[in-house]
This record gives structure tokens, sequence and C-alpha cells, in this order.
């Protein structure tokens, strides 16, 4: 398995995320490559875990298709053919690009993470154990570890660039973005939210919480932009074996982070950079996951590139 850590394409690189190169086309477009690195905790692992950037930019894509009616978005494609076709340069890096890269409009990114829970899990839940509240705010006495949330619960956070996002209160956002936008981005991500427990729960998987990001086109329209409902923004977890009061298993890099934990028990990492080594066992088990979330969440096995 050919795994790609990084591109060096004939556009310019305006950008370079945890996981995605981003490349100027245009004044209009955008190329983003979505590599198979990896982060976990806020720290990108020296390791990238084959197949991931394909299979974040097929679910991706597989969403906005299916979220057209109810949001606008930043896709135009993420079919490699028709990139290719549109910018003929890329054919020499076909092998790079296969099934990972998603032509976009271009939009100016709102600085919040919209993140919404619908199961109280993860960093939510270890606040709320330790002080009954999130992001500061209390929450309702006697909630179980995984318990589902009626309603979901809109818990904006900071982008961080490096480092470690911030949970912030609904007010807290309204003061960076303005109440109007602010009002708009939730009601937008619980709309999305919604219609993706609707699909998935079909499919046999819970999405316990995701995050979402949003931005502005030239026309001033709001899109939804980046990925959607991935194992990387996500927490999917299977609905056959659901039960609150303890932690779920996931579809999502899961072996990673039961590995990491593990090593700060250990006392052999402190959650910074640098991070430890990833054993070749630890690669596989997390690329199997990724792999399973696709098949189980579009109904087929992701169509691998011939170089993989």
């Amino acid at each position: 398995m050919t795994a790609i850590a990084g591109t060096k394409l004939p556009l310019r690189r305006i950008g370079r995320g945890k996981v995605r190169d981003i490349y100027e086309v245009d004044e209009a477009c955008l190329l983003l490559v979505a590599t198979d690195r990896v982060s976990a905790f806020d720290v990108v692992m020296h390791e990238p875990i084959p197949h991931k950037g394909a299979v974040l930019t097929q679910i991706s894509g597989w969403w906005f298709s299916q979220l057209s009616e109810l949001v606008n978005h930043h896709m135009i494609t993420a079919d490699t053919e028709t990139i290719i076709a549109a910018i003929p340069a890329l054919e020499a890096y076909r092998a790079d690009i296969a099934g990972r890269a998603m032509l976009c409009h271009r939009a100016e990114v709102f600085p919040i993470e919209c993140v919404i829970r619908g199961y109280i899990t993860g960093s939510a839940w270890k606040e709320y154990a330790a002080r009954g509240t999130l992001a500061g705010e209390a929450l309702p006495a006697g909630l179980r570890e995984s318990d589902r949330l009626e309603p979901s619960i809109f818990s904006p956070a900071t982008k961080a660039v490096t480092g470690h996002d911030e949970n912030i209160t609904v007010r807290r956002m309204a003061q960076i973005v303005g109440d109007d936008v602010a009002a708009e981005l939730e009601r937008l991500t619980r709309a999305v939210y919604g219609r993706g427990q609707e699909v998935a729960e079909k499919r046999g998987i819970l999405i316990a919480d995701t995050k979402f990001e949003f931005g502005r086109d030239a026309s001033g329209q709001i899109l939804l932009i980046d990925e959607v409902l991935t194992p990387d923004s996500s927490r999917f977890w299977p609905a056959d074996g659901y039960q609150p009061g303890r932690s779920q298993p996931s579809f999502d890099k899961q072996p990673l982070r039961d590995y990491l934990d593990g090593e700060r028990k250990a006392g052999r990492w402190d959650g910074e950079e640098p991070p430890p080594p990833l054993p070749a066992d630890v690669v596989r088990a997390t690329s199997e996951r990724y792999l399973d979330a696709y098949a189980r969440l579009t109904g087929r096995a992701l169509d691998l590139p011939e170089s993989a």
C-alpha cells in the first residue's frame, strides 16, 4: 500500500493543513488534496495512513451530493478525470491526486469550528464528568458517558492552525462572527447534522458528534466547506453495539487514539509534538477502519487507484 504524506503539484500551493494541501487554480477555484497524513489530539503523526485521503475526499463528495438541496457547498467535483480535464497539467500527477483531490469554489473561511454533539463523549464528556459543564455552561445532571443528547448540543470552537482548538460559548462565537452569521451557522449545522444522522442510522451508524466549517464566497453566500461527516471530522459508532454508560467502539481512527492513550498513560508521550512512532499494526488497523467506514456508509467499497 502506497501512502502519500504530501504533494507537490504544478499549481501555487497556498496552504497546508493537518491533512490537506491547498492549491490555487484561479481567482474563483481551489484544489484541495487530502493526503494520508493523520492527526490525533491535534498532533500530526509522522506515519501516513494508506488510503485515508481518498476515503476523506470520496466520503465528503458523497455527502455534498446528498446535501445539495439542504445547504450550499464549495464542491465543484471530486472526480479525478473531470479535474484533469479541467487542469491538463495534472495528468502527470495522476497517481498523486487520484481519488483524493476536490475542485472547489473559493470562500473566505469563518474562524469557527461548528461542532455539534448528539451524544456526550470525548472532550465534552471529560469536562462534564469533572465539572458538569460544557464550555463552562451547565448541562443537565445525571448524564452517563455516551448518552444521547436531546436536543443535540451546538458547541462551537475556535479554529487553531496549530495546537489545540478551544471550546467556546455561542455568545463568544457571536462576538467573533456577528449575531446574524452565528445564528445562520448554527441553523445550517443543525440541519446538516440532522440529515446526516438520518442517513447514517439507516446504514447502522450513529454519528456521535461532528464538526463543520463554513465560509463566504465572493457573492456573500455562505458555503459548507472543507470536509463533511467523515471519520476525521466525526465519531462513527456501530448502532447495533451502542450501550450508554461507557465508551463506544468506532469506525474512525480509534486504533490510533487507543495506542496514543496507552503511550500517555505509560509516560512515554506528553500529548504534544513530537508524537511517538506508530507500529505497523496500528497503521494497518487505522487504514482498515477508514475503508470500512466508507463501505458501510456508501454501500460500496472504495475504488482504490491501481498505484495503491
